[in-house]
């Protein structure tokens, strides 16, 4: 990527300099209301001499909350002397979308998670996706990315890693995700992975984990706790932060190929038919859609085509042709 010019995001931290850091990774961004504006991307580097490097980031999509709200906390309170090495913390990557409370960017309708490699000329999504492409992934060794479901979806709370070529790597995400110890541990399988963060560090060979940790545009008590346990797990894991990891029982799944998703075929008002984590069959109704614009039609029914449990389902009451309405998983362990 030589070819292409300098990133036009400015950080105001050292990311060499030791001890505490808040600051901000600022991109100009010229607008109506500020013809010298700029977005302010929060950002914390804690660092305490040379060892391994962690990447942290949440709100990657906008209307998903467990993971600023461990990270903004994790910047507050982590204590520099119980780090080896270096924390850098972003708790909002797509800020504009976070402010907002949108999945995509209310600037240019970006979905940072399918922008990567991104552009220094392009969007100011792709600006940001590719300030973590060329800037900040390279300077990681692991990356945690918090995710949850947004207003759209929900999730059983789960830790995840992908299956990957490189099978030493492999085996270290998945013992990282053991680490992070969250209710449930997935093996994962992406419907579409082009442009995606996670996929743009694996390309550079990083050690990448991520979460999903329920949904429904908000957070609760016990998601948030799974969040803060699980961030400073994976960081007593990696050596960076002195202490134990506080180990508890996960049990493991696997999305072993599509007929894992469900998706609508017609618009409508959906009825979940199984709650999550609860058993399926093949050929289990999952959920049914009945049709609002006349009396006395059949609702669609969408019928499970593999046997596990129920890991995800759409959250809002109305569903659209296309969308996903669940996903099954299967049980490993």
């Amino acid at each position: 990527m030589s070819h292409l010019r300098p990133s036009p995001i400015t950080p105001t931290v050292d990311f060499e300099r030791d001890g505490v850091q808040h600051g901000f990774l600022r991109l100009p961004y010229s607008r109506d209301d500020s013809a010298w504006g700029s977005v302010m991307i929060p950002i914390c580097v804690i660092r305490n001499g040379s060892g391994p490097s962690a990447l942290l980031t949440g709100g990657n999509h906008g209307d998903e909350y467990e993971g600023p709200l461990a990270l903004y906390d994790l910047a507050r309170t982590l204590d520099p002397k119980q780090v080896s090495g270096t924390v850098i913390i972003v708790p909002a990557m797509n800020y504009p979308a976070f402010r907002a409370g949108t999945r995509t960017s209310p600037i240019d309708k970006g979905n940072l998670n399918r922008s990567f490699p991104g552009r220094p000329d392009g969007t100011v999504t792709e600006k940001i996706a590719d300030y973590f492409q060329r800037e900040l992934l390279p300077r990681t060794d692991i990356a945690l990315d918090f995710h949850s479901g947004g207003k759209t979806l929900d999730f059983v709370p789960f830790c995840a890693a992908h299956i990957r070529p490189d099978k030493v790597l492999e085996a270290k995400g998945f013992a990282a995700v053991e680490a992070f110890s969250a209710p449930w541990s997935m093996k994962m399988l992406e419907i579409d992975a082009v442009g995606m963060f996670d996929t743009a560090a694996e390309e550079m060979g990083k050690l990448f984990i991520t979460t999903e940790l329920g949904g429904g545009g908000t957070s609760r008590a016990e998601t948030v706790r799974i969040a803060r346990r699980g961030v400073l797990n994976v960081l007593r894991h990696a050596g960076i932060v002195a202490g134990a990891v506080e180990m508890q029982p996960t049990r493991w799944l696997d999305m072993p190929s599509g007929d894992c998703f469900s998706f609508a075929e017609d618009d409508g008002m959906i009825e979940t038919m199984i709650d999550l984590g609860e058993p399926v069959e093949e050929g289990q109704v999952l959920a049914r859609i009945h049709s609002i614009g006349r009396t006395g039609a059949a609702p669609q029914e969408i019928r499970a085509t593999m046997s596990g449990l129920l890991a995800a389902r759409h959250f809002p009451g109305l569903v659209k042709a296309g969308d996903c309405t669940a996903v099954v998983a299967v049980l490993v362990d």
